[in-house]
């Protein structure tokens, strides 16, 4: 895979925060906006901005993660999508400790949950996703989330009934007066999938930050991350680096790139 540099990123300003007590239905809630520059893209145009809505909260039985991105194709636009597309993921879990009342720690783990995701966007890439999920207890992390994921496509495009393995996880590090935060994810599907439509490669999409909070250091008071994303996907969207459609026609699909970002 050749290294390619991505680009800058600018993880943004966060728009609304809520904490309840432990005893609310909804328990707390975090809501934010990240602008993300890169340059080194692979199977679409090189030159991307994206803008993203993110949205996380826990409740009483469980917890839930959301977020849009809205892309635009700078210079080039895409021969499927236009000028600009839309990509978004929705990731409820429930979380058995909390339904059943009771605790479901031993070792390193801290509770067992149903981990769920649908992935939406713009064509035919509709997937469901579900499995057993972990919260582990990590020295040093903020959290530290292991799901594994069974993957359904929608329609008839190859996919179906392959595993995926999601880790997800912050720390932070105290700086001077203010912080620094490493947050990220790991999406890594470990099977490949074939049908009359052509097959689904294994792949690994990884996608951690690097962000500084300015607005702490700077008195401002709400929270405004400046920082890098790297962001490295081998065989990007299934489709195999080394089969000659992909490395002939598409100029490879392994993806590595490094992106600034306000958030």
């Amino acid at each position: 895979m050749k290294p390619m540099f991505k680009g800058l990123m600018l993880a943004g300003s966060l728009l609304a925060g809520g904490q309840a007590v432990a005893g609310d239905l909804l328990q707390w809630q975090n809501n934010s906006l990240t602008y993300l520059w890169g340059k080194s893209f692979t199977v679409n145009p090189q030159i991307q901005q994206t803008v993203t809505f993110e949205h996380a909260d826990k409740w009483k039985y469980g917890d839930n993660f959301l977020f849009v991105d809205r892309i635009f194709y700078n210079g080039k636009a895409d021969p499927n999508k236009g000028p600009h597309t839309y990509y978004g993921e929705f990731s409820p879990r429930l979380s058995f400790g909390k339904i059943f009342d009771q605790k479901l720690e031993f070792g390193p783990i801290k509770d067992v949950l149903l981990a769920m995701t649908y992935e939406t966007g713009e064509g035919d890439n509709e997937a469901y996703l579900i499995g057993p999920g972990f919260d582990l207890a990590i020295p040093g992390f903020d959290y530290f989330q292991l799901n594994f994921y069974q993957r359904t496509t929608d329609g008839s495009r190859p996919g179906d009934n392959v595993w995926q393995i999601t880790p997800v996880w912050s720390y932070t590090i105290p700086m001077g007066r203010s912080d620094i935060l490493i947050d990220g994810y790991m999406d890594w599907v470990v099977d490949n999938d074939q049908n009359s439509r052509g097959t689904y490669h294994a792949n690994l999409h990884f996608n951690p930050q690097i962000k500084y909070d300015l607005a702490k250091a700077m008195g401002w008071g709400k929270r405004f991350y400046v920082g890098v994303e790297y962001d490295y996907w081998s065989d990007k969207y299934g489709i195999d680096d080394d089969g000659f459609v992909d490395s002939e026609i598409l100029g490879g699909t392994d993806q590595s790139e490094i992106g600034r970002a306000h958030v």
